[in-house]
C-alpha cells in the first residue's frame, strides 16, 4: 500500500519550525529548498549529483514538459521519476505562472487559459482539469492546484479578482485531483500584498481542503522588504500541521528571512542559474568568478566547503574554464551553489532544533556583513 502523506513539525524556535514530511518516496527533511528541474533536468547536473548535495526533492514544470516532451510521452514511458533518473519526491507547479508569463501569447477566461506555445507557435489550452490530468500523467508526488498570478504592483479590484478565480480554480482542481492515496495537492494562497484579501483567500482554501498550502504571489517583484511583510501575517493563516510553501524563493537572505517567518519549503532557479553564468554563493556572500582578480588565486570557491569544486579546484582553476566557456565550469559552479544552499538548510534545521535559531541568523547575517561581496 502506497505510503500515506504526512507532515510531522519536529521542533519550533519563535516562528521558524523543522520536522519531516512523509512521501512514497521518501522523507523531505523541512525547511527545505527545492532545486528546479524545468525540462526534467537540473541543468549541468547528473540527479545522483543532486541528490549528493542533500536534495530531497525537486520541481518540475508542468508548462515545459506538456509542450516538450508532452505529459502523454512521459507517462508511456513510465512517468517523470523513471524518465529523469530520479527516485525521491517530485514537485510539480501547475504550468499557471509560465502560462501568466506568456503577456500577449495567451487569453485567459473562467474556463482556463488558451495560449501560444513559446517553442512553435501551436495552439494550447489549460484548464484546472486539464493541470491535474498532466501532473497525474507525470506521476507527481507533490501536485499543485492551477491559479492564475498578477505581476505586481496592481491594483487591489485586479488582485481580489485574481484572487477569487484562483480560489474557484482550487476548488475545481480539487474535484479533478479526486483520490490518490500516496500523492498530494497543495493549495495556493492568493492576495497580493493585501492582508485582508490573503486571509479571504486563506479561509477558502482551507474550507475546500488540501495536503500542503503554498504563498503564490510573491516574488514577482514586490521586493524584500514587501514580501517580508506579507509573510510577516501570512503563514500563520495557513494551517498550522500541514507544510507551507513559497514559490519561487530565492536568495539566501530571502530564504532565512521565510524560515524566520514559519516558511517550510522553497524553490528557485537561482543557484543552478547562476552558477551557468560565473556567480557563486558563498557563506561571505557572491563571488563572480569571470572577475580577473581570480585569475591568479590558489584558494577554492570556499575553506569550508566540502563540495567537488571546492575539495579540487582553485578560483584560478574555476576562473579559467568559466573564460573558455567550458561545460565542466556550468558542472562544477552549479554544483557548488547547490551544495551551499542545501548546507544552508541543514544548518537552519540543526539550529532551530537547538532552540539557537536566532544565534545562528544573527551570525549568518555577520558573517555575509564581514564578505567580500563582489559585482555581478
Amino acid at each position: 500500500m502506497a505510503q500515506s502523506f504526512s507532515f510531522h513539525v519536529s521542533a519550533t524556535d519563535g516562528k521558524a519550525r523543522t520536522g519531516v514530511i512523509a512521501t512514497r518516496r521518501g522523507q523531505i527533511r523541512t525547511p527545505a529548498f527545492m532545486p528546479v528541474g524545468t525540462a526534467a533536468t537540473v541543468k549541468a547536473m547528473l540527479p545522483e549529483s543532486v541528490a549528493e548535495t542533500g536534495a530531497d526533492i525537486l520541481l518540475g514544470n508542468t508548462y515545459h514538459l506538456m509542450l516538450r516532451p508532452t505529459a502523454e510521452r512521459i507517462d508511456r514511458l513510465g512517468g517523470l521519476h523513471r524518465f529523469m533518473n530520479w527516485d525521491r519526491p517530485i514537485l510539480t507547479d501547475s504550468g499557471g505562472f509560465q502560462v501568466m508569463s506568456l503577456a500577449g501569447l495567451r487569453k485567459l477566461t473562467e474556463h482556463g487559459v488558451t495560449f501560444k506555445s513559446h517553442i512553435d507557435g501551436s495552439r494550447h489550452e489549460i484548464t484546472p482539469e486539464r493541470s491535474m490530468e498532466i501532473q497525474r500523467l507525470l506521476g507527481s508526488d507533490i501536485v499543485m492546484c492551477f491559479d492564475e498570478c498578477p505581476a505586481l504592483p496592481a491594483d487591489r479590484a485586479r488582485i481580489a479578482d485574481s484572487m477569487r478565480l484562483s480560489m474557484r480554480w482550487a476548488a475545481r482542481s480539487r474535484d479533478a485531483f479526486g483520490d490518490r492515496p500516496g500523492h498530494a495537492l497543495f493549495g495556493i494562497q492568493q492576495g497580493g500584498l493585501d492582508r485582508e484579501l490573503r486571509e479571504e483567500s486563506a479561509a477558502a482554501l482551507q474550507a475546500i481542503g488540501f495536503d500542503g498550502y503554498a504563498l503564490g504571489g510573491l516574488a514577482v517583484g514586490e521586493g524584500q522588504a514587501a514580501m517580508f511583510g506579507v509573510l510577516d501575517f501570512a503563514p500563520q493563516m495557513l494551517p498550522a500541521d500541514k507544510p507551507r510553501y513559497l514559490m519561487g524563493v530565492g536568495k539566501p537572505d530571502d530564504i532565512v528571512g521565510a524560515v524566520a517567518r514559519g516558511v517550510d519549503m522553497m524553490d528557485c532557479v537561482l543557484p543552478s542559474r547562476s552558477g551557468r553564468t560565473g556567480q557563486v554563493f558563498t557563506r561571505h556572500g557572491m563571488l563572480n568568478i569571470k572577475n580577473a582578480r581570480h585569475q591568479d588565486d590558489p584558494r577554492p570557491l570556499d575553506e569550508n566547503c566540502g563540495c567537488p569544486a571546492c575539495r579540487g579546484y582553485s578560483r584560478a582553476y574555476l576562473h579559467h574554464v568559466f573564460r573558455s566557456k567550458e561545460i565542466v565550469s556550468s558542472m562544477l559552479l552549479t554544483w557548488h551553489n547547490l551544495h551551499y544552499y542545501q548546507q544552508l538548510m541543514s544548518e537552519m534545521r540543526d539550529a532551530i532544533a537547538g532552540g539557537r535559531f536566532d544565534t545562528w541568523q544573527a551570525d549568518f547575517h555577520a558573517g555575509r556583513e564581514r564578505g567580500d561581496i563582489e559585482p555581478l
